[in-house]
Parts: structure tokens; sequence; C-alpha cells
């Protein structure tokens, strides 16, 4: 209950996305880019919410403070993370969309378990304290990328310096907030969003369980140990990572982003099923390790495919609100699939509990049909037009 209550009040500003979203469509040193300087002060945030979380004292005994922490970190995790989406919307191509968030999203897989490796292992060997403030230092380092890149040619660095706002900014900018909600409203109600915004809310519900689900089970009923744990999940992810990089995003290019996510999700239901029902194998690290690799596996190709469909329905001048409505419903998700855990395993064993979750992908399934790409972006046209 207590761990599945942590994820949830540490993924929960994740779901202000859509609050974040219209201010950085809204407000902006222009000349310094459209969303570049959000992620600077974004990155600056995030920087000293991290630091907080290592100066709590007997941090398993003060699951108040550990929250606190967690809820700022994801807070300002999440105002980067909307601005960096917005500006792929904006600046990358259509036809490299795809490739782009396979990159994206494997690098942060990457990033996911060697961290938790790293962190594992320097907790055990100095202390939750100092392991905190070794990690920083890589957190600091990241603000390096949107300090010495601009986002267009002819921008500023920063205020003091010399640059001007380009002129595909200037037409983009949005100065109302009537005139953001109008036109989200507007986007929002065409078919294909709304599939998609239900879409994602599931999608997000399945990584929020199995992210809980599977640390509980391996830890508390399989006897499995931290260290353990880390190491598996680490290099399960790492292998889904780099196979994300260099390989999901290259096939939905390929083969089309439908069609994709179809045989994506029909393989986490089938990695599912397959795992609920040899349950008498699960005392068998072995097949746990297999397990884990399919399921991260297919989970980063289907986010990654997501990702592209959902940069693929958004509307340029809007797209830090729209894009981050989609994530942030998907966000809405894994706080759910995390927060259900506890009171749904009062009532299911854990087979039956996993059986159940693969109705979640299979639903998607046939929802992902009636997305129509071609279609949706002839409408937004139209709506640019009026």
């Amino acid at each position: 209950m207590e761990i599945g209550a942590f994820v949830a009040i540490a993924g929960l500003p994740w779901s202000f996305k859509i609050i974040i979203a219209p201010i950085i469509d809204w407000y902006t040193i222009l000349s310094m880019g459209r969303k570049r300087p959000w992620i600077i002060v974004a990155q600056l945030g995030l920087i000293l919410s991290f630091l907080s979380i290592g100066l709590i004292p007997d941090p398993l005994n003060n699951m108040t403070g550990l929250m606190v922490s967690g809820f700022l970190i994801g807070f300002f995790a999440a105002f980067q993370d909307v601005a960096t989406d917005a500006m792929v919307v904006d600046i990358v191509p259509e036809k490299e969309k795809a490739r782009a968030n396979g990159l994206m999203w494997g690098a942060k897989t990457i990033g996911v378990s060697l961290t938790l490796f790293i962190g594992t292992t320097l907790i055990g060997l100095i202390g939750f304290t100092y392991a905190i403030a070794a990690l920083s230092i890589p957190i600091a380092f990241i603000i390096l990328i949107p300090i010495c890149f601009r986002e267009r040619l002819g921008e500023k660095f920063f205020p003091w310096t010399k640059g001007e706002a380009s002129k595909e900014s200037k037409s983009l900018q949005l100065r109302s907030w009537k005139t953001i909600v109008k036109n989200l409203f507007k986007v929002v109600i065409l078919p294909s969003v709304t599939i998609m915004i239900i879409i994602s809310f599931i999608s997000g519900t399945i990584m929020g369980f199995y992210d809980t689900v599977l640390s509980v089970l391996t830890i508390q009923e399989l006897g499995w140990t931290n260290d353990y744990y880390s190491q598996i999940f680490s290099m399960t992810t790492l292998f889904a990572g780099i196979f994300g990089m260099f390989v999901g995003g290259p096939l939905v290019d390929f083969f089309g982003d439908k069609r994709m996510l179809k045989v994506y999700f029909a393989l986490q239901v089938l990695t599912i099923v397959l795992f609920a029902v040899f349950s008498s194998f699960w005392e068998k690290n072995i097949f746990i390790f297999g397990f884990f690799l399919l399921f991260y596996l297919f989970n980063v190709f289907s986010v990654i495919g997501l990702f592209s469909a959902s940069m693929k329905l958004s509307w340029k001048i809007i797209a830090a609100t729209q894009f981050t409505l989609f994530m942030a419903v998907s966000n809405i998700g894994r706080s759910v699939g995390s927060g259900v855990i506890g009171p749904l395993r009062e009532y299911f064993s854990w087979p039956n509990l996993i059986l159940a979750s693969a109705l979640l992908p299979l639903i998607i399934i046939p929802l992902i049909h009636y997305v129509n790409f071609d279609r949706c972006q002839t409408k937004i046209k139209k709506l640019i037009s009026t």
C-alpha cells in the first residue's frame, strides 16, 4: 500500500502537465526560442529538488518527506518534459518523428536502467544521502545542453546576448489563454484525437501497473533482494531501450504507426497471458527474467509508436498543450495503475490479477484501427484557415 501510494504521489505532478502546457504555449522569452527558456528553468528546479531528496533523514521511516521530495522532482521534470516534447513537435519533420521518439524514449529507458543500477549500488556502498549527491552531478550537467544549443538560428543564447526571435516562432506564438483553450477544444473533439486520448490513458495504466507490481511481486512474494531486482530491471530495460532507439522507431517509420502499434500491443497481450498462465514457473528466476525482457521490450516499442502517433495528431500552434494532454492522461493512468494494486490484491491472487491486466492492451488494438492521421491533419488545416 505504501509503495503504491508513493509511486502514485511521485507520478501525480505529471498529471498536472495539462496546466503547465498552456503556460509554456502562452509565455516565453521568444528571442531565446519558444520552448528552450522553459527547459533551462525546469532543469534548474529539477537540480534543486533532486538534491532535496538527499537531505531527508532516515528516508524509509520518513514517508511524508520522501513523498514531498518525490512530488517536487516530478513537478520540475514534468515542466522539462512538456517543453522538450513541444519542441520536437515544432521543429522535427513529420517523417523523422517516429525515429526521434525512438531515440528519446530509448535514451530515457537506458537512463532509468543505469540510474537504478548505479543508485542501488551506491546506496549499499555509501548510504542514501551520498548516493543522491553523487547522482546529482550528471543531473546538473544536463543543463549544459539547452544552454549551449539554440532552438532556431539567429536566436539569443541568453537575454543579454545578441539575437532575435525567428519569423516562424513569431507566427506560431499565441498570446491569449482564451485562444489556447478555444483551439484545444476544437482539436480535442476531432474523432482521432479523442480516441488517442483514451488509448493514452489505458497505455499509462498498463505502465503504472507493471512498474509497481513487478517490484512488489519479486521482492515481497518471490524473495528477491533489492540489488537483484535492480540488476534484472536494469538489464532488461537497457536492452529494451537500445532496441527501441534503433529498431522500434524505424519499424514504425517503415511499416506505419497503426500497423506496428497493433502488433506491439498484441505481443504485450500474449506475453502477459503466458506469464499469468504459467505462474508455476515463477520460482524460476530465468522465467521472470524472460518476462521482464519481453514485456519491457514490447512496452518501449508501443510507447514510441504512441508518442509518434500523438505528435502526428498535434496542432503546432498549441503543440505543448495538446501533446501534453495526451501525456497527462497517460500519467493519470500510471497513477491509477499503481494505485489500484493494493486494493485489488485483497480480492485477487497474483496470477489472476496479472491475467486480468491483459485486457488493457487487448482493448487498445481495435481502438487504434479508428485513428486516421490524414483525415485529422486535413481537419486541422481547415481549423488553421478559419
